[in-house]
């Protein structure tokens, strides 16, 4: 298996100040699985712990001459320390210059005191004059059928809650959630078809939270029934539940606060909503084209939470 590219000025942009401080936030390890279109980060999507998360990019949004193949689809996947890859990426860039071009392939190597050949994922900064090599220890290549539970697995996380609410400002629920740290441990998360969001942390001395509503819906949606406009949040969650137009799950704060640190890919909004039966919370994180309210679709990240069962 063979995997060459060029990283692009915007290539290194995207991942050096935006997308992988973020992922690494969610977990400092992940696997890297390439395809002949596209370069994606996978978080724990072959486990069933922890925050599942999916950053894809086309690799035209990463890369120039980018060149793979391999007996499986030419599909490669393993798993690489974010962080290491991170100050790699750093270094790299504190020595280029206009005229460097930045190399990433994979490649095998001996490593010290070893008498067996080691995969890295190697950085080359090439300059005139002068060449910067930085070598990231990488796992073994999924095999065959590794890699095809990989796919079945991003597969699996792709598909979309059948409602989705926007967010309208990703830094409130930030402030929000290092205040529910000092409370408590789970997340009382509701929405409904027709805008509503809910958070709260509760114990049986205090209660934390905020509400949201008539955010904007994507998929399927309701008008608000009139007599429920001036009762209780507590009340008009539990009247949508019953109705079956909302949904309420719980999470982890951790998982939560986590998933929240994506704010760190500068995403222009976010979208949440709960998987049919309530078996994840989903995050949807946007990116516009620059200097538009286009999507652009050569990006795109977004986070599931495992939810919890209510005697947790």
């Amino acid at each position: 298996m063979k995997f060459k590219a060029f990283l692009t000025d915007n290539g290194v942009n995207l991942l050096e100040k935006r997308f992988l401080p973020a992922l690494e936030k969610t977990g400092k390890s992940c696997h890297l699985y390439l395809t002949r279109d596209h370069a994606l980060f996978l978080h724990n999507l072959l486990n069933g712990d922890g925050v599942h998360s999916v950053a894809q990019f086309r690799k035209e949004a990463l890369f120039h001459d980018y060149r793979i193949s391999s007996n499986n689809d030419d599909r490669i996947a393993f798993a690489l320390d974010l962080s290491l890859l991170l100050r790699a990426l750093r270094s790299a860039v504190a020595v280029a210059s206009e005229y460097t071009r930045l190399e990433i392939k994979l490649v095998k190597k001996l490593s010290p005191n070893s008498t067996q050949s080691m995969p890295f994922l190697t950085l080359e900064t090439r300059g005139y004059k002068s060449a910067v090599i930085q070598d990231i220890p990488i796992s073994k290549p999924l095999s065959r059928a590794q890699v095809t539970e990989l796919q079945s697995a991003l597969e699996s996380a792709q598909e979309l809650p059948p409602t989705l609410v926007q967010v309208p400002d990703l830094n409130q629920l930030l402030n929000l959630v290092d205040r529910m740290k000092q409370v408590g441990d789970v997340v009382n998360l509701f929405i409904s078809r027709h805008g509503d969001l809910s958070v709260q942390v509760s114990t049986t001395v205090i209660s934390l939270g905020a509400e949201f509503r008539r955010l904007v819906v994507i998929g399927e949606q309701t008008n608000a029934p009139s007599e429920d406009q001036n009762l209780s949040a507590q009340t008009r969650s539990s009247r949508s539940i019953s109705r079956g137009d909302g949904q309420s799950v719980q999470v982890s704060v951790k998982h939560f606060a986590k998933s929240l640190q994506c704010h760190l890919a500068r995403p222009d909004c976010a979208f949440y909503g709960i998987a049919p039966q309530g078996s994840c919370l989903t995050v949807i994180f946007q990116f516009f084209i620059p200097g538009s309210r286009e999507t652009d679709k050569s990006i795109s990240l977004h986070c599931r939470l495992p939810v919890l069962d209510p005697g947790s």
